[in-house]
C-alpha cells in the first residue's frame, strides 16, 4: 500500500505492508503493523542508529559513510543482534532516525515487541518485526522533539519508571572478581557516613556463574554480608546474570535440560565473557523459570538484598523478547515492587515498566580509548560516554545509568578533562555510582567526592550535546567527536 502523509509542514511517501490506515497521534502519526518504508527525500542524512541492547553501539553517520556497529564477530554475539548486522547498510533496533541539513528530524520507531529491525539509505528509512509485528510511530521536526513524542508513546504502551537508585557504590571497578568477605567488611567501614544510598557486591561472590552460592571467599554467607551493609546504613546491592551459566558450572552440567537448544540440538551460545562461551537458559520453559525464581526468592528474601544488578540479561531474548519480557516480569513478581532493578544488557522496549534503571553503554574502564582496539561496545570510558549521550532521551522511561565515575588517583589513566565528562553525564542522567574504595583516595578526593554526591545540581539542555550544570556550560561534543561520528548541530 502506498500513502502520502504530511509532518510538521512536508510531504512524505509511505509504503507498508499493512492496513493503509495512519493515525494522528500526539507530535506524529501511528502506521499500521507489518513492513513500512518512508521515502524520506533527505539525502545524504545523518542517520541515528539506536543498538539492540545495554552495550550495542549508538550514535549518528552521514549516510555516505560506514555504518556503525560491532565489527567483532565474537563480541557481537554478546553486545548486539548478531542475527541482524550489515556492514554494508546502516540498520538498528526499535528506533531510527535522520536528520537533514536543515536540522530536522525524521524518526521511525516500534510499538511493539517481536524484534522490531530499522535500515535506512540515501532514499529510504525501513522497519519491520523479525515476527509479529505491532504499530510503528512516525514523526517529523526538531530533534529533541521527535524523540519526547516517542518516549511519550512508549510509555502509553509499556510504562515508566519512578523509582531512583540515589548514590550507588559499586566493588567492581576496584576488584573485579577478586573482591573478598574480608575487603568488602573494611570498605563497608570505611564508607559509613559517605553520602551513598547503595553499596553493591558485584561479580566475584558466587562459585560460578550459574551456581548462585557464595564461594569460598564469603565464608560467613551473603546473609550477613547484607546485614553488615544494611547495619550501616545503606541499602544491600548484589549482582546476578540469572539468564545464563557456564558450561562448566553445576547447573549447566547436572540439569542441562534448562539450557536453550539450537536447531541441532546444541546449547545456544548467548556471548562470551569469563575467558570463554556462556549459554543461555531456556526461559520459554517452567522448570527454568522455577529456577530464576527460585533464585531471585533467595537473594530478596533470604539474603536481604534489595538493589539487583540484573547482568547479561539480553541472552533471555533468543527465544524471542517476549520471553525476555515474560522473564523480567517473573523476577518483578517475586522481588517484589520495592527491589530496585537495574538492567545491565537490556533491551530496551521489552524492559519498560519493570526496569527501574538501565546500562546505557559499555563498561567504564578507567581508560578513555583502548589503543589496541576500534570496537565501539568495547569497555572504556569514551564509549559509555558516546552510547549515554545518545541514549539520554529515555531518560523519561527509566533511570539512564551511564556506569560509574572516578575520583581515585590510583589506577586511573583518565585525563582531568574526561573525569570531568563522566561526572557531568552521571548529573545529568541523574544517575551517580562510584568504584572506588575510600582507602584509595586522599582526604581531598574524599572530600571532592563528598561535595559530588551531597550535590543537586540544576540541568538544562541546550542541545544534543550541550547543557549547564548549575549555570556552568557543559558540552560533550568533543568527547564525541572522533572517527567523523559528530557533525554540527544547530
Amino acid at each position: 500500500m502506498a500513502e502520502l502523509v504530511r509532518l510538521d509542514g512536508r510531504p512524505f511517501a509511505l509504503h507498508h505492508s499493512g492496513d493503509p490506515t495512519t493515525r494522528p497521534v500526539p507530535g506524529g502519526v501511528l502506521l499500521p503493523p507489518g513492513r513500512v518504508a518512508i521515502l524520506h527525500g533527505l539525502g545524504d542524512a545523518s542517520f541515528y542508529r539506536h543498538g539492540q541492547n545495554s552495550w550495542s553501539p549508538t550514535g549518528w553517520r552521514r549516510l555516505s559513510e560506514p555504518p556503525l556497529r560491532v565489527p567483532n564477530p565474537v563480541r557481537l554475539v554478546t553486545a548486539d543482534d548478531p542475527a541482524f548486522d550489515d556492514p554494508a547498510r546502516h540498520h538498528g533496533s526499535a528506533v531510527a532516525a535522520l536528520r537533514g541539513d536543515d536540522g530536522r528530524t525524521l524518526l521511525l520507531g516500534a510499538l511493539g515487541l517481536d524484534t522490531p529491525r530499522l535500515t535506512a539509505d540515501r532514499d529510504t528509512l525501513a522497519g519491520w518485526y523479525a515476527a509479529g509485528g505491532d504499530d510503528w510511530f512516525l514523526a517529523y521536526g526538531p530533534e529533541q522533539e521527535v524523540f519526547a513524542a516517542y518516549a511519550n508513546q512508549l510509555a502509553e504502551r509499556f510504562g515508566a519508571g519512578t523509582r531512583t537508585a540515589g548514590n550507588v557504590w559499586c566493588s567492581w571497578y576496584a576488584y573485579y572478581e577478586t573482591i573478598t568477605e574480608t575487603q568488602l567488611a573494611k570498605d563497608v567501614a570505611d564508607l559509613a557516613g559517605l553520602p551513598f544510598d547503595v553499596v553493591q557486591i558485584d561479580d566475584g561472590w558466587e562459585e560460578l556463574v550459574g551456581d548462585w552460592q557464595p564461594n569460598a571467599k564469603f565464608p560467613s554467607g551473603m546473609r550477613a554480608l547484607a546485614d553488615r551493609i544494611a547495619d550501616a546504613g545503606f541499602t544491600p546491592g548484589l549482582w546476578l546474570a540469572p539468564f545464563i551459566a557456564l558450561p562448566h558450572s553445576k547447573l549447566a552440567t547436572t540439569r542441562p535440560e534448562l539450557l536453550l537448544r539450537d536447531h541441532t540440538g546444541e546449547p545456544v551460545v548467548a556471548g562470551h565473557n569469563w575467558g570463554g562461551p556462556y549459554y543461555a537458559l531456556d526461559l520459554s520453559r517452567e522448570d527454568a523459570r522455577a529456577q530464576v525464581a527460585g533464585l531471585v526468592r533467595t537473594v530478596v528474601r533470604d539474603w536481604g538484598f534489595k538493589y539487583l544488578k540484573l547482568d547479561f540479561i539480553n541472552a533471555a531474548a533468543r527465544p524471542s523478547e517476549s520471553v525476555y519480557r515474560s522473564a523480567l516480569e517473573l523476577v518483578r513478581q517475586v522481588a517484589g515492587d520495592d527491589v530496585y532493578l537495574l538492567g545491565s544488557g537490556a533491551i530496551l522496549l521489552p524492559s519498560l515498566g519493570l526496569l527501574d534503571g538501565i546500562r546505557t553503554g559499555p563498561d567504564v574502564a578507567p581508560m578513555w580509548d583502548n589503543y589496541a582496539s576500534a570496537d565501539p561496545s568495547d569497555a572504556t570510558a569514551r564509549n559509555a560516554v558516546v552510547n549515554t549521550v545518545h541514549r539520554l532521551w529515555q531518560s523519561t522511561l527509566v533511570e539512564v545509568d551511564p556506569d560509574v565515575v572516578y575520583f581515585r588517583s590510583k589506577l586511573n589513566l583518565l585525563t582531568p578533562q574526561q573525569i570531568r565528562w563522566l561526572r557531568d553525564l552521571a548529573d545529568v542522567c541523574g544517575f551517580r555510582a562510584v568504584s572506588d574504595p575510600p582507602s584509595w583516595l586522599t582526604p581531598a578526593e574524599i572530600e571532592e567526592m563528598r561535595d559530588y554526591l551531597d550535590a543537586k545540581p540544576v540541568i538544562r539542555r541546550l542541545g544534543r550535546y550541550r547543557f549547564t550544570i548549575d549555570g556552568r556550560d557543559v558540552d560533550f561534543g568533543p568527547a564525541v567527536a572522533t572517527g567523523g561520528q559528530l557533525y554540527p548541530i544547530s
